[in-house]
């Protein structure tokens, strides 16, 4: 049985259908992040997901049980889910371990673990105007989880974390969902800190679910160039520019655009089946580097791991027929 089902939810605000009959399932302990453009209707999805906002059609069933809208029930909420905003806030003026006794439901044993996994066993003492943005952002997520919800909901939870703070943050949720059996459901505004969490991409436009599959999937066969741009850098070749790759084995010229990423090129010795360019220029990106490589028809991005290349130096380009898709 599914845990969560979404069916047919639509919403209108104003003029504008902000929510377009969206549908998706998510199972107990499945990793589910939903990703897409601002203004694409990620956040209010979450919101009536979480009974905080009444939707205009559709429903919304968790464990079975049919999740209510602000307009019918007295307190909006639902029972089990645990909603983590974007504007998280903490009472002013109290010690985080008087915040964290409200409404806590774990014994000791399960709130001090908990407070572990948060990485905020050191703050008990500290009061608001001690804690640091990231610090909060935990205490609050930590008050959410000491009411043991079977579902967590994020909105947004990596926006304005810098490099370091955002990799606390991950490490938290990722023990949340492994360690204490609570199944997480997250949007964010970055889809690339997203692929090494979920099991399960959800990528939105305009208020409509244009993919969803796993991330090696999303990443590697985007249905669209919206899904591919997304997700990071690729390399696209119109049908003009497809006699470049001619030499490319098992490759289908068929008209269509196609995509390449640009770490799915391998640079190689001269050969029968390479793709000869020249190198425009160079990029040093810390682990890997990038370079614009000049064909007849066009200049293409490729990463590399290796160094030693000088602008203007001949590159010979390898490349499989499956690390192509088209659209």
């Amino acid at each position: 049985m599914n845990l969560l089902e979404v069916s047919d939810v639509r919403k209108q605000e104003g003029e504008e259908e902000v929510l377009k009959g969206v549908s998706f399932t998510q199972q107990a302990f499945q990793k589910v992040a939903i990703v897409g453009e601002s203004g694409s209707g990620k956040s209010t999805l979450l919101k009536i997901i979480g009974g905080l906002t009444q939707s205009d059609g559709g429903e919304v069933r968790f464990e079975d049980v049919k999740v209510k809208g602000p307009l019918e029930r007295l307190l909006p909420g639902q029972p089990g889910i645990a909603y983590l905003s974007q504007h998280y806030e903490l009472r002013n003026h109290y010690r985080m371990e008087e915040i964290l006794s409200y409404a806590n439901t774990l014994t000791d044993e399960d709130a001090e673990r908990l407070y572990k996994i948060c990485r905020i066993d050191h703050l008990m003492k500290r009061k608001n105007d001690q804690l640091s943005g990231g610090e909060k952002q935990r205490v609050a997520l930590a008050r959410l989880l000491t009411t043991a919800p079977r579902m967590l909901i994020l909105d947004e939870p990596y926006s304005n974390l810098d490099p370091i703070l955002k990799h606390t943050l991950k490490a938290v949720i990722r023990e949340i969902s492994e360690d204490l059996n609570i199944t997480c459901l997250l949007v964010s505004h970055d889809p690339l800190d997203t692929l090494s969490w979920a099991d399960h991409l959800i990528v939105m436009k305009e208020g409509r679910i244009v993919q969803q599959a796993d991330p090696h999937t999303i990443y590697n066969k985007p249905v669209s160039e919206y899904v591919a741009a997304l997700f990071g850098s690729y390399n696209m070749i119109s049908p003009d520019q497809a006699n470049d790759f001619s030499q490319v084995e098992g490759l289908t010229i068929n008209g269509k655009n196609m995509f390449i990423r640009p770490e799915r090129f391998r640079i190689v010795e001269s050969g029968q089946h390479s793709i000869t360019g020249k190198i425009n220029d160079i990029s040093f990106l810390g682990s890997s580097y990038e370079l614009q490589v000049a064909l007849a028809s066009g200049v293409i991005t490729v990463k590399t791991d290796h160094n030693g290349f000088e602008k203007g130096a001949p590159v010979y380009l390898a490349l499989s027929a499956a690390d192509v898709w088209y659209a």
